[in-house]
Order: structure tokens, then sequence, then C-alpha cells
């Protein structure tokens, strides 16, 4: 098992915690974020101090996930990814979703529970697929962007990066979202964005 550090103690950080446990493949080392204390735990797991440490760690031994979530403000997520730029952060595929051998998926995202990404796509770096949200065939994920719980993403769909696609949305087949777009949630889109 690698050891891992996780960057953000908030709600979603809950979450891939117990994505990370059910991989078997991570020993999470402990939690940095500048929001709490150092001592206070977020789960089994202790905050250790913020985000000033991550250059403490040895880059050989340790790896990195970005644990702040991303719902209206990417920026976060993007300042953390430049510290971490010679750092090792792996993709992370919860047990219980599905990833076909005929897609790609970037470094630094993860799969949530229950997610599915069927074959010929290609997800970018640092993306949150969240749980049970399903990306169709053909379909192409730029970096930076949540596809929020229970969203489905048709075939041939193009998603640019920093995009934020909210919960129980649809987007028809090869139906195109601009860079930067916010999806609300239970949305229908039958036309680019």
């Amino acid at each position: 098992m690698k050891d891992i550090v996780l960057i953000g103690a908030g709600g979603h950080c809950v979450s891939v915690i117990d994505v990370i446990e059910s991989t078997k493949m991570f020993n999470i080392v402990g939690i940095l974020d500048s929001q709490k204390v150092a001592g206070e735990k977020v789960l089994n797991y202790e905050v250790l101090g913020n985000d000033s440490l991550i250059h403490s760690f040895d880059k050989n031994k340790i790896a990195f996930a970005i644990t702040v979530g991303q719902i209206k403000n990417v920026q976060p997520r993007i300042d953390i990814a430049n510290l971490l730029s010679f750092y090792n952060c792996p993709t992370i595929i919860a047990s219980t979703a599905y990833v076909s051998k005929y897609a790609k998926v970037g470094r630094g995202t993860i799969v949530m529970h229950h997610a599915l990404v069927n074959a010929n796509t290609n997800i970018g770096e640092f993306c949150i697929l969240n749980t049970k949200s399903l990306v169709e065939h053909d379909s192409t994920i730029g970096n930076f962007t949540h596809i929020s719980t229970g969203a489905i993403l048709n075939g041939n769909c193009s998603i640019m990066d920093e995009v934020f696609i909210g919960s129980n949305t649809t987007l028809m087949q090869g139906v195109q979202i601009s860079k930067g777009n916010i999806v609300s949630a239970g949305s229908f889109v039958k036309r680019s964005i």
C-alpha cells in the first residue's frame, strides 16, 4: 500500500476517504487543511497542518490526493494542483465504480462509488466523477471538471476544462460545454453551451 496525504478536510474529504479505503491500495497518513487545527480528526484521520507542509514530504515516498470539493469555484483545486506539480497524484477509482479498459482517466482524478465510465472516453486530470455519475461512450471531459452525483453524459459529449455539471443533470448525446460553465442541478441539456 502506498502512503497518501489528503489535502482538504471538508465534506468531499469524507467521501474520498471512503473511496480510498475501498480500493485497499493506499495508506492514508493524514490530512492537510488551512481551516482546521492540527490534531483534529476527520473520520479516523488526523489533520497534520496546512498545505505549507507539502514540501516536507519525500516525493518518492508519498502520494497526494486533492480532497477539496468543487461546487462553484475550481480555483482552490487548481492552486493545490500547481503546488503538487512534482508529486505523485494517482488516479483513484472506487472499488464499486466501473471504468472501461478502453477509457483513459487522467492524473489526480477520482471516480467515486458506483460511477460508470464507458468505452472510448477520455477523462482529464484532477476531475471529480461523483457518486453514480455516468459518462457514456466517446465522451471527453477536460481537466478540473466536476460531474456531480447522478449526472448523465450521453454518448459523444465534449466537456471542456473547469466545468461543473450539477447533480441529476442529463446531457443529450453530442452536447458540448465550453470552459468554465456551471450547469445547474437537475438540468436537461439539449444543445451545446
